[in-house]
Formats: C-alpha cells, structure tokens, sequence
C-alpha cells in the first residue's frame, strides 16, 4: 500500500466513523488488537470502546462534522489534523449542552500495522479552545505546570 494509499484509508475512516456513523463499516479497518487513545478519554479504547464512544458523541452531536484539513505520511504512520464543527446538543463526556457552534481543532497519530489494519489512533485535542468555548474555565498550560 503506497504512502497516498494509507492517507486515502484515514480520510475514509474520519468520514466513515465521524461524518457518517458507519461503524460496522470502520470495525473492518481495524486490526484485531486496535486500540485508540485521546487526551479526552483517560484510558485506551479498544475497538468496540471507540465505537460506542463514537456513537455516543454522534448522538450528543447531531450535526457533528469532521474536516479534514491536512494528512501527511510516512512508512507505516499517518499524521492527520482535522477541525471539528457542531454543537453539543445533549451531555457528552461530562460537557453540559450548548447551543453555540463549536470549532474543535485535532492531531491524529495513524499506525498501520503489515496488513495496512490500522493497529492505533492516537488523537489529541485542543481541550483548551473547546472549554473556552463553551464558557467553561480554562488554566493555560503553563500555569498547570509552574509551581
């Protein structure tokens, strides 16, 4: 599978899991020792785990949609940077309702394992921006880690 080929696969895999909620569908890009990890969710998910995650946060956000801004890869690794664009229209992962519009950007770190399964993803969030928008308290990094 070329480098094009696996940055095709990511953005088949946002659309499909995010944009569309075809989870049977994502399952089967998965390798059988998936796991996804993210700065929102305080363990690993395994692959069933990130579905239900997936489709609980659908829910919440009906109108969620994921764009994906770039992809870049290397080997058997793909780095995506997507923004996030809807409202919370029921609780999600502790955040109360809201009706603004909410602009979430995101990093993604894609392994690839031999089979070209994705083995891992690894997401990070600006949590920073999203609590801002929603009105909620912030700490800027660099007082977190001050004394």
């Amino acid at each position: 599978m070329s480098l094009d080929d696996r940055k095709k696969l990511v953005r088949h895999h946002i659309d499909l899991s995010w944009n569309k909620g075809r989870m049977a569908l994502v399952e089967q890009l998965h390798s059988k020792d998936f796991l996804y990890k993210s700065s929102f969710i305080g363990r690993p998910l395994t692959s069933p785990a990130f579905v239900q995650m997936v489709q609980d946060i659908r829910h919440a956000m009906p109108d969620l949609q994921v764009v994906i801004e770039e992809c870049i890869a290397e080997d058997y690794k793909v780095v995506s940077w997507s923004t996030l664009i809807g409202t919370i229209q029921k609780p999600a992962l502790g955040y109360p309702p809201s009706d603004k519009i909410l602009s979430i950007s995101a990093m993604a770190f894609w392994t690839f394992n031999p089979a070209n399964e994705i083995q891992e993803i690894c997401t990070m969030f600006d949590m920073e921006s999203f609590r801002a928008q929603l009105g909620l308290s912030t700490q800027p990094f660099a007082e977190k880690a001050l004394p």
